[in-house]
């Protein structure tokens, strides 16, 4: 069977492969070589996409007061027991819903609240508005929120990329076991 012949069986005619192989040309060669322009210019692009998106990958891993800024919506559960309660006092579970609002410098306020069962066992729900505090924020994204209340309550916090989320767990008043996370919701 003449190479002709080989071709036409082999590849339809005026296909590209057909077209090499009648010009005494390696189609696998041209092939490759095109793929490695590809990859070649696929790797150039990643690395300048990379390049671009370098320097706010290392933005968003320091932090600084100015990071919280907005409106966040805190939702957390967990357990409390009576102030000033013996020890083997059973815990009994307790729920908070609050708007928050950091103003980029060291102020927080409490907009809104509502505890579920704040006092223990006795079910109750008390809704709360317009409690002041303080905040800070260290390089390293952790940091302090402190209310202005009659318990001084206090939370320990780490501050997520862009200053979008804060994982947040209660450390005042003591008779509390309580961490929870608050989003930005602007």
């Amino acid at each position: 069977m003449s190479s002709a012949l080989k071709t036409r069986l082999v590849a339809p005619t005026g296909s590209r492969q057909a077209t090499n192989t009648a010009m005494g040309t390696s189609y696998d060669s041209e092939a490759a070589s095109r793929h490695a322009r590809r990859r070649t210019r696929l790797s150039g692009s990643a690395l300048l996409a990379l390049a671009l998106c370098l320097p706010s990958l290392a933005l968003a891993n320091t932090c600084s007061n100015a990071t919280l800024k907005g409106r966040y919506t805190f939702a957390t559960s967990g357990f409390t027991r009576l102030p000033f309660a013996p020890p083997g006092t059973p815990w009994t579970p307790k729920a908070i819903v609050e708007v928050l609002r950091f103003d980029g410098g060291t102020g927080v306020t409490a907009l809104s609240f509502t505890a579920a069962n704040p006092f223990g066992d006795l079910g109750n729900i008390v809704p709360g508005a317009n409690t002041p505090g303080t905040y800070s924020v260290q390089a390293d994204c952790n940091g302090t929120v402190l209310f202005q209340d009659q318990n001084a309550t206090a939370f320990a916090i780490h501050v997520g990329p862009w200053g979008n989320t804060i994982y947040m767990i209660q450390t005042n008043p003591l008779n509390n076991v309580f961490e929870g996370v608050a989003k930005r919701s602007w």
